[in-house]
């Protein structure tokens, strides 16, 4: 038994799994950084710092000033949470859509670059010689 674990831990698909998992997770937390860092504060400032997380509608209750406290008192809708949520996710899908276009541009580049010919081998290269004397002692 422990050596068809040994057998299945170590297969190559397993690794190059377990590769990717590792390089997705680091990547997941470079791309919330992105966002969290760079995007998210742009568009705080472009819209004058509107906050969505304290948006909601209570249901139930007399009517409170945080999500809170309405939390508390009852039944809540609270929207602002979701579109906060929702608007990370854009941002998120745009920068990986970003990322992902840019990776597909650099492959396009390394495809279409032409490969170099092939030298021809040492005895090709003495016969070729051969033959283009041969063809100017009969010119003459």
């Amino acid at each position: 038994m422990l050596k068809e674990f040994k057998e299945f831990a170590l297969k190559g698909n397993m690794v190059d799994l377990a590769i990717g998992v590792i390089i997705g997770s680091a990547f997941g937390g470079l791309v919330n950084s992105i966002v969290a860092d760079f995007i998210t504060p742009v568009i705080g400032f472009v819209t004058g710092g509107i906050d969505f997380s304290n948006m909601f509608v209570q249901l139930a209750g007399d009517p409170k000033a945080t999500l809170g406290a309405a939390r508390e008192a009852g039944a809540t809708i609270a929207y602002g949470h979701f579109l906060t949520l929702f608007i990370n996710f854009l941002i998120v899908a745009a920068v990986l859509f970003l990322v992902v276009k840019g990776m597909n541009r650099l492959k396009r580049r390394e495809e279409a670059a032409p490969a170099p010919e092939p030298e021809m081998p040492r005895d090709q290269v003495l016969l070729t010689e051969i033959r283009d004397l041969l063809a100017k002692q009969q010119e003459k």
